[in-house]
């Protein structure tokens, strides 16, 4: 059976010098400017979260104004406003035909699953080492990897500082055919 793959979904997520991104389900560190961004880019779009990352979100809700698809292998769980598949084929088949940009926002296991199937990735850089349990893989060591864009670092209205980097796959074209 010949599967229709997506390769153009985006990583987006912040992370700390040393690729952390949570610790206890919890972002290491809230940067009002970079939810605001991320509100932003993902709306009118399709986001792809684990399960936890989800119950991470208010009131344990998918996010409004965009698709929510819940990656989780918990073949039980339901979440009412949200698409719930339990592997990399039925997140394929869902998002097969939604229109628009997909962003994948974590958790860890999620970006780590899901990062050969991105094109692009925009890494809010936390200028603070933070105690984390979770990381994201550390693109600037990952020869698949360039940073496209190097962003300036700022001042955030919270008291840290931090940056909006890009990343591109690496002479990206897809050749491998997977069934």
């Amino acid at each position: 059976m010949d599967r229709h793959y997506r390769y153009d979904l985006i990583l987006i997520a912040s992370a700390d010098r040393n690729w952390g991104i949570g610790l206890g389900n919890r972002l290491l560190k809230r940067i009002p400017e970079d939810m605001k961004r991320f509100a932003q880019l993902t709306r009118g779009n399709t986001i792809v979260v684990g399960r936890r990352t989800l119950e991470s979100f208010k009131d344990s809700k998918p996010l409004p104004d965009r698709t929510n698809v819940v990656l989780t292998r918990d073949p039980d769980y339901q979440c009412p406003g949200a698409v719930v598949v339990h592997d990399i084929d039925e997140l394929m088949s869902a998002i097969g035909g939604f229109e628009g940009k997909v962003y994948v926002c974590g958790g860890e296991s999620v970006y780590r699953l899901l990062l050969d199937y991105c094109s692009l990735a925009l890494v809010t850089r936390i200028d603070a080492e933070f105690e984390a349990d979770t990381r994201l893989p550390d693109l600037d060591s990952d020869s698949r990897w360039v940073r496209e864009e190097t962003g300036e670092w700022q001042e955030s209205s919270v008291g840290v500082r931090f940056r909006y980097d890009s990343y591109k796959r690496r002479n990206w074209v897809h050749t491998q055919s997977r069934t």
